[in-house]
């Protein structure tokens, strides 16, 4: 980093400390005991609206700081106690509060209880048993919105997945239309090697035959968002990567209307709006939530236009006390300018330049769910979930390597249509023998897809038309893919005494996918005229029917650490959808395998409430022939370089995930309500292939796998204002498994380390916040991947420097 980098860096330092405002003010004090007299263990109280936290002295007694005149509500927890909330309306000098608490066995189900530390920290790990699921000896994170700082209106992955570790993030656009991460060097391709859900049920284009995400739910929207690492696999598919599930938002219980409407500007013509509503109503027996956004922009490079709308909406009807049923619906669509890849020599002469003004995409996203919860017994509860997702997408333009000028031919489009329904059923259930309780969990899922792949020639138009010239008899391919799935899975956690719990699980998956259409071949001359065209009729299908098992353990020493250790096997299908795709730059193997192997864990974790938290793991993944990509050039007649899709080799990826947050204020005034966090995320990973039947692969590196990824950042809180600082490195690495540096095509090569900093604040004024990002602060140009096909191919620049206003208001009704 320059001496001029530095010290723009540190001048952003010093005017992100907030100016004081002086304002009448009064404190709370008070006691927080157990209704029965005894001691409440580990205390907390939650000022949600400051988002500060009080720890109680050893008798219960607290005292807060001076507090502006207002309503607060305030939130009581202890462990092994009912949380409690209170609303108060401080406006007086002196003001006391006294919470008296309840045991928690003897008023919920214990089965249904979810972490609520309140930390303050930006992230967090779920709780053994966390609403439908089990998480006992796994390695899991949690990412809550409310308490980062972030540019939420742009999607920022930097800054919103800044706290998990071991990720690799494509930044394809900067808008966060498309999410692409990867985790332990796993492509991040649409964040594909994830089981992605909203919610708890699938998003992903099909689950089976092309798990690629063209729809990422809009931050502002999210309450928080869920990682679980490839042990997931038992419980939510059999992805090496394991789960990534988006929590929405739902309505406030205490509120009958809460709106929110959120405006944001910024460069390149950037233009945001977000609006929601939600709340509880008729004596709480229905919470609703619904929001619209709009985003609109120009691009940071030309040929960038976009625009996106998204709306949702959730209606759960309680009908008791013991049963709930929630209805779901999201919409997206959106279409986007792609200005196409570039060449190093392109790149390093201009990185905002685009040699590509004639390509297009467009995507519309329809999504449906059901979710029953019933509490049979007091330790018995039942979920299930159904979902269909009717969805398309639409890529438009000239798919030749990026050294060749466009001379205004025929584009290819490219459809794909998705008609997937799916369900899941969760049976959860807690027994007490002697003093341990257990709890196990069964489910069963039953899912459908049909995809429709289609490819030919549109127009030579520039603008977005997505018409096929000859629809009836396409010059490419046109495939339906068939996709069946059942799966009957099982996990139970033993706790063998306080301290150790096991918690073992197996998942019986049956698996068919056909594919039946037509493709054609083409030969062509030294003059590019076709001199051959032959239409082939295809037809197969693929049945696996498997079992796969895992176990996990914990040791719990304290109530602080936490020892766990997981073994977990996978499974990835390949996708049928990508293999009769013609492009230039890339050739599949017709006898593509799937990929088989196992993941394994080994950390130890541990917290104090508010004050800090870390986490290191050591990982393993094994794979059985990993599919990949190697450059080849043996075709004729004029022998170019082209990307080989094939099962590349088994591959070994192992490495250590260490994270760390600390409140620093605490350390020096205990009683403080002012947050300093500062928090560090690194990860090294090596990852290289074995037993190879392709030549010069043995003991290369794994493509875009980063052998170190690290991410810290600063956060400062103090009473309505915040503001995050945040720096993240990604080392070089290569984008194939030939391991080439450069080519002619870009499409293959290195990805050169790089480093990004980012700048965010916000400040709340009674019902206004203001909130602002300036991104990539210090102007870095750099990219991320190369891509064969769309948005390329070549190398995908990311954005320089930009920076985003964010004006918001809320309006609230309480209940009466």
């Amino acid at each position: 980093m320059s001496f001029n980098k530095c010290w723009a860096f540190i001048i952003i330092l010093m005017l992100a400390l907030p100016v004081s405002m002086y304002a009448q003010s009064g404190i709370l004090s008070g006691t927080i005991t157990a209704k029965d007299g005894s001691h409440a263990d580990e205390a907390l109280l939650y000022i949600r609206n400051l988002q500060i936290t009080i720890k109680p002295a050893d008798d219960g007694s607290f005292k807060t700081q001076a507090l502006p005149y207002g309503h607060y509500e305030c939130v009581v927890t202890a462990a092994g106690m009912v949380r409690k909330v209170q609303k108060v309306h401080l406006n007086s000098p002196q003001q006391e509060l006294n919470f008296l608490l309840d045991n928690l066995e003897s008023e919920i189900d214990p089965i249904t209880i979810t972490s609520d530390k309140l930390k303050g920290l930006g992230s967090r790990s779920l709780s053994e048993v966390d609403g439908a699921g089990i998480y006992a000896g796994r390695k899991s994170e949690v990412i809550e919105l409310k308490e980062i700082v972030a540019n939420t209106a742009n999607n920022n992955p930097r800054q919103i997945y800044g706290r998990i570790t071991g990720l690799n993030i494509w930044e394809s656009d900067g808008t966060g239309m498309q999410l692409g991460i990867g985790g332990r060097g796993l492509s991040p391709n649409r964040t594909s090697n994830f089981n992605t859900r909203q919610n708890g049920y699938d998003i992903s284009a099909d689950a089976l035959g092309y798990p690629e995400s063209y729809y990422t739910p809009p931050a502002e929207a999210l309450e928080r968002i869920e990682i679980v690492r490839g042990a997931a696999s038992l419980q939510y598919g059999t992805q090496f990567g394991g789960l990534l599930n988006f929590k929405m938002k739902q309505g406030p219980e205490d509120d009958a209307i809460e709106v929110h409407a959120r405006i944001s500007g910024g460069s390149f013509g950037f233009l945001n709006s977000f609006n929601s509503i939600g709340g509880t109503v008729l004596k709480g027996k229905i919470n609703y939530y619904s929001f619209y956004q709009r985003k609109q922009g120009n691009g940071w490079r030309p040929n960038s236009e976009f625009e996106v709308n998204t709306a949702y909406a959730a209606l759960s009807y309680r009908p008791g006390v013991r049963c709930t049923l929630t209805a779901e619906y999201t919409h997206m669509n959106y279409w986007a300018q792609q200005p196409g890849g570039l060449t190093d020599t392109y790149f390093m002469d201009d990185p905002r330049q685009s040699v590509r003004s004639r390509n297009w995409f467009q995507v519309n996203w329809d999504l449906l769910a059901l979710v029953f919860d019933y509490r049979i017994s007091e330790r018995t509860s039942l979920n299930m979930r159904t979902y269909t997702l009717q969805a398309s997408r639409l890529s438009l333009g000239n798919l030749e390597r990026i050294n060749v000028a466009d001379f205004g031919r025929n584009r290819t489009l490219i459809q794909g249509e998705f008609n997937n329904i799916g369900h899941e059923s969760r049976l959860l259930n807690t027994v007490k023998i002697g003093k341990q309780k257990h709890t196990g969990i069964l489910g069963f899922r039953a899912y459908k897809g049909i995809t429709y792949a289609r490819q030919g020639d549109a127009d030579n138009g520039e603008g977005p038309n997505f018409r096929y010239l000859n629809p009836g008899n396409l010059e490419n391919s046109d495939y339906r893919f068939p996709n069946f799935n059942y799966a009957i899975f099982a996990e139970h956690i033993f706790n063998i005494s306080d301290e150790w719990s096991l918690t073992p699980g197996v998942r019986w998956e049956f698996i068919e996918t056909q594919a039946e259409g037509y493709y054609k071949q083409r030969v062509l001359d030294a003059a590019g005229n076709i001199v051959a065209d032959t239409r082939l009729v295809d037809s197969n299908s693929r049945y696996r029917d498997f079992v796969l098992a895992g176990l996990g353990l914990s040791w719990k020493p304290n109530k602080r650490i936490e020892w766990y250790g997981n073994i977990s096997q996978n499974y990835r299908a390949i996708n049928f959808t990508d293999l009769r795709i013609n492009n230039p730059n890339l050739v599949v193997d017709p006898e593509l395998r799937d990929e088989r192997g196992f993941t394994a864990d080994l950390g130890i974790k541990g917290n104090r409430i508010h004050r800090f938290q870390y986490e290191i793991t050591a990982f393993h993944i094994a794979y059985q022939d990993r599919i990949g990509q190697v450059l080849r050039a043996d075709r004729a007649p004029l022998y170019l370089d082209y990307r080989y899709r094939t099962n590349i080799a088994d591959a070994r990826n192992m490495g250590i995930e260490a994270f760390g947050e600390l409140n620093i204020l605490p350390l020096f005034k205990p009683e403080t309500s002012n947050q300093l966090n500062i928090f560090i995320n690194a990860a090294w990973i090596h990852a290289r292939y074995l037993r190879s039947e392709q030549p010069g692969i043995n003991g290369n590196q794994v493509e875009m796998v980063p052998p170190w990824v690290i991410r810290t950042g600063l956060t400062w809180k103090h009473k309505d204002f915040r503001t995050s600082l945040q720096y993240s490195f990604t080392q070089t690495h290569f984008s194939d498994a030939s391991n080439a540096k450069r080519t002619s095509t870009a499409v293959e090569g290195l990805i050169p380390a790089y480093q990004v900093v980012d700048f965010s604040f916000a400040y709340t004024f009674k019902s206004f916040t203001l909130e602002g990002s300036l991104n990539n602060l210090l102007n870095e140009m750099y990219f991320t991947r190369r891509a064969e096909s769309y948005p390329g191919p070549g190398l995908i620049p990311a954005d320089g420097r930009n920076f985003t206003i964010t004006l918001q208001y809320r309006f609230v009704r309480p209940r009466k």
